[in-house]
């Protein structure tokens, strides 16, 4: 039987209670959690580690979302490669290996080699990530899958809140060598969370319908005009995400805030972990077209606030922003899968590519942008991005897929 039930080892009570699967959806929520808590985590001391190198905002921005670099060239990686994978002994094994360039990040005072560690980290989340995804849609019943998979988003928005807040804690309170060792230890307890919570399988990915790699199929994604929709529109996501997290912090800072205060403005996450579960919703109410539109114009509506000298309504603009770009992406990810016709694993990896590309471009762009202009041009350029995702995503639901024959 292929059900969750042979998924996950724990709890031991019957598969159909509520209970049952409440804990088996806490499980994936924490080790989906564990995955992702250093890749976003570091955005919240580029003022201490700009102290620390000595060296242009631009700079640390750039090294500090190196990360997305890795989980761009992974996610492909495994879309190409992975269907020989165990997926227990992936998952586990790359986040015991996550652990070492955490560690070595506390070492380094050369900023090439942190940024090289933040792309080894990278590499390793983003496998943990594809091969937990993976696994989730082969152990769920089609009944539980939506629950699963909204079990693991709520996870990564988790650990965007909370991986931000300890890393501001803990820099400010014991200094960056102990942050960086910390999460090196977190790290270590997600690697022993999967390897004693998943099953083993023999279960591999099919990267196509017959389970062997064919180039042909991928060209049909790149054929489909709705699908590099989809896969621009997730560029300009994380493009405006990252630019806005990473250099809004300087901007705080600018405002009256301490290192330590710095971490509390990451509570602006909170709405966003009620919200995200509901993009499905949301999609299948109004259509991924205007869930898309709708969810990135309130992203607009924050990023104008930011522009703000009042630290109540900068906080809430980021609230804003935050819950439009979880959301949409939230429903451009499920707009993939369901657009994709042949060879599912290889269209995901094609938007989480652009997806991580978008990000990485988004800490260059914005900090080359904010050292010379200035944070007021940042958020314009910041604010343009998200128009041009508006404009991208209105031929959606209307355009016929490429011919598969």
């Amino acid at each position: 039987m292929t059900g969750i039930e042979n998924g996950l080892n724990p709890p031991r009570t019957s598969f159909g209670s509520a209970a049952a699967d409440s804990a088996r959806f806490a499980v994936i929520a924490l080790i989906a959690f564990l995955t992702l808590v250093d890749l976003f985590a570091a955005q919240a001391i580029v003022p201490a580690l700009v102290a620390k190198f000595e060296v242009s905002r631009a700079a640390i921005g750039f090294a500090v979302n190196a990360s997305t670099f890795g989980m761009a060239v992974a996610g492909l990686g495994v879309a190409f490669f992975g269907r020989g994978f165990d997926r227990r002994n992936g998952i586990w094994i790359s986040l015991a290996l996550l652990s070492i360039p955490t560690t070595a990040l506390a070492f380094t005072d050369d900023l090439s080699i942190f940024a090289a560690l933040r792309v080894v980290q990278g590499l390793c989340m983003s496998t943990a990530f594809t091969l937990t995804m993976a696994y989730l849609s082969e152990h769920f019943s089609p009944a539980q899958a939506s629950g699963a998979l909204a079990a693991y988003v709520t996870g990564n928005v988790a650990s965007n809140f909370f991986g931000r807040i300890v890393s501001a804690a803990l820099a400010g309170l014991g200094g960056l060598e102990i942050n960086f060792l910390t999460f090196a230890a977190l790290n270590l307890a997600g690697a022993l969370l999967a390897w004693s919570t998943l099953k083993k399988t023999s279960k591999m990915m099919q990267t196509s319908e017959d389970g062997s790699f064919n180039m042909r199929r991928w060209a049909y994604h790149f054929a489909d005009g709705e699908l590099r929709r989809t896969f621009a529109i997730g560029f300009l996501i994380l493009f405006t995400f990252i630019g806005t997290f990473t250099y809004v912090n300087f901007q705080l800072v600018a405002l009256g805030l301490t290192p330590m205060t710095l971490g509390l403005v990451y509570l602006v996450f909170l709405p966003s972990m009620l919200t995200t579960p509901m993009a499905g919703k949301l999609a299948g109410r109004i259509g991924a077209k205007l869930g898309i539109i709708s969810t990135l114009g309130l992203a607009v509506f924050g990023l104008a606030a930011l522009l703000s000298a009042r630290l109540p309504l900068v906080l809430s603009g980021l609230a804003l922003v935050a819950i439009g770009t979880f959301l949409a992406q939230a429903i451009a990810t499920g707009l993939v899968g369901r657009r994709a016709i042949t060879d599912k694993a290889g269209a995901s990896g094609i938007y989480l590519a652009s997806y991580y590309t978008g990000g990485l471009a988004g800490s260059l762009v914005l900090g080359q942008v904010f050292d010379h202009l200035g944070w007021r041009a940042s958020v314009s350029v910041l604010v343009a991005a998200m128009l041009a995702a508006i404009v991208i995503a209105f031929p959606i639901g209307s355009m016929p897929g490429p011919s598969r024959r």
